[in-house]
């Protein structure tokens, strides 16, 4: 198997996260990072190797020898960088949210047809252990007809998490929390029940000094015929407190709980009891005074191998990416209607 090569853009803490995950793996090779942070990049730099670093992405992406181009910055900034990669010839990889708007993020599907290269999108929470196997059950059909879908995302984010950052709570840089927070559990809906054709929803600031909303629920209904609800908030008191999807179905109830989908709460499916000996390790991402998703970065990145050597990895492309973002955008321009 030939060796991917990547750069980095962004060195945050997901950006941390992509380097750590790609000096791990055998089959990858840091070729650069970068961040307009001087001292963040030497900081990596000189963990790994005196990895080369950049200040300036233009730069960095004309001097490099690289397959990929990891995209680890803030929201707004997706756009413009993937096609400033894509135009250059280098296939992305970029974070969630792909962009903060349908047509951002149809015109990046585009450009990457049009330069002949791959734009993969992070989905990360699709390989976490209770995930697969609620799917597999329902893709044999284990709980018959689905009926009804529920997820909740009911966390914590502290007024330093907003105010200690010059992109987070801001609209035209962050977008919100559906973005933020809820895009992980919007593409896993969408990924199990189909696409997302009619949402409703209320939303609303009750807690931060933020322009985007920190607490909101919506009303989704599936092409699969399958309705849901989606209860949100950042003003959880103190620490997170659930990220959960129900599932109702004609033969069998779920619920996938933990704080971050890494465990089952509940599981009474006909004829299909919960199968034994299961490791549930999935941990989440730790920032210190808040946490994210489950971390499976390890695994995105060993599917991305793989399809770049034309082995028919387990990747999303942005044409299965946008299509939480349509989600997204339907259930924000249909908001307190």
């Amino acid at each position: 198997m030939n060796k991917v090569r990547l750069a980095i853009v962004g060195i945050g803490n997901i950006g941390k996260r992509h380097i750590a995950v790609i000096d791990a793996d055998p089959n990858t090779e840091l070729s650069a990072i970068c961040d307009i942070d001087k001292e963040k990049c030497q900081k990596q730099s000189d963990l790994y190797n005196g990895i080369p670093m950049y200040t300036n992405f233009i730069k960095m992406l004309d001097e490099i020898d690289a397959d990929v181009i990891s995209i680890c910055t803030p929201h707004f900034l997706h756009k413009s960088m993937t096609l400033e990669a894509v135009d250059r010839g280098y296939n992305v990889l970029v974070e969630k949210p792909m962009a903060l708007k349908v047509d951002d993020a149809q015109e990046m599907i585009s450009a990457a047809h049009k330069n002949g290269v791959k734009l993969f999108v992070v989905k990360q929470n699709r390989f976490n252990v209770p995930v697969k196997l609620v799917k597999e059950a329902i893709d044999e059909g284990k709980l018959g007809k689905i009926y009804m879908v529920q997820c909740n995302v009911l966390w914590n984010r502290n007024t330093e998490y907003y105010s200690l950052s010059d992109w987070r709570g801001n609209k035209e840089k962050e977008g919100g929390a559906l973005f933020t927070q809820v895009s992980h559990f919007i593409d896993l809906m969408i990924w199990i029940f189909g696409d997302v054709i009619e949402a409703k929803s209320n939303i609303d600031t009750l807690k931060h000094d933020i322009n985007v909303e920190d607490s909101g629920v919506a009303t989704l209904k599936f092409d699969s015929g399958v309705i849901g609800s989606v209860l949100w908030t950042t003003c959880v008191y103190n620490k997170n407190h659930e990220g959960s999807i129900t599932i109702i179905g004609d033969k069998g109830t779920i619920k996938i709980g933990g704080q971050y989908l890494n465990k089952i709460d509940f599981w009474d499916v006909e004829s299909y009891p919960l199968p034994n000996n299961i490791n549930f390790v999935d941990l989440p991402n730790n920032y210190g005074k808040y946490q994210g998703t489950s971390s499976n970065h390890d695994k995105v990145i060993k599917e991305l191998v793989k399809d770049m050597n034309n082995q028919s990895g387990k990747t999303v492309q942005g044409e299965e990416g946008i299509k939480s973002i349509e989600a997204i955008q339907m259930i924000y321009d249909n908001a307190n209607n």
